[in-house]
């Protein structure tokens, strides 16, 4: 596998584990996925990578995890993302792909906007993505304006 972006650049990678781990939060035992009461568990700074009901982790255990994690995200945006992505831009799509999946992230309008050059759209489109389970999450909301944000630093 190639190194990302957050291996050759410990500023990003920094900033990416600020917004993720932001959006996130931790939590040290596991918790059953807030929109279906159940699997995906989710521990940590929402990872759900083999997470099973009653799991516990330290604090240094979690750090850990939320780097080789994002290493997974940063690797599929790379790979799907064929435009220039200024560090706070890629710092949004990372988080987005985090929450959403590398897959769906890849696949969504979002992505194939940006890759279209229409940056704007790309980023407006993130606040489509506010839902779970079908249900409106006013955190989910929130994390998208502020990725939104993030997706249009820079631009004219």
């Amino acid at each position: 596998m190639n190194k990302s972006r957050l291996k050759k650049n410990s500023a990003l990678a920094a900033m990416v584990v600020a917004a993720v781990g932001g959006f996130e939060g931790l939590r040290l035992n596991a918790y059953p996925d807030p929109a279906t009461k159940g699997p995906p568990w989710t521990v940590c700074y929402g990872s759900t990578h083999g997470v099973k009901r009653g799991d516990s982790h330290s604090l240094a255990e979690c750090k850990a995890m939320l780097v080789k994690d994002l290493e997974i995200y940063a690797n599929g945006i790379e790979r799907c993302v064929t435009a220039p992505l200024p560090d706070a831009r890629y710092v949004a799509l990372v988080s987005f792909a985090y929450n959403v999946g590398p897959g769906a992230a890849c696949k969504s309008s979002v992505v194939r906007l940006i890759n279209q050059g229409r940056t704007r759209q790309g980023c407006d489109a993130l606040l489509k993505w506010n839902r779970a389970a079908g249900i409106v999450f006013p955190g989910l909301t929130n994390r998208r304006k502020k990725e939104r944000v993030l997706c249009l630093a820079g631009l004219k």
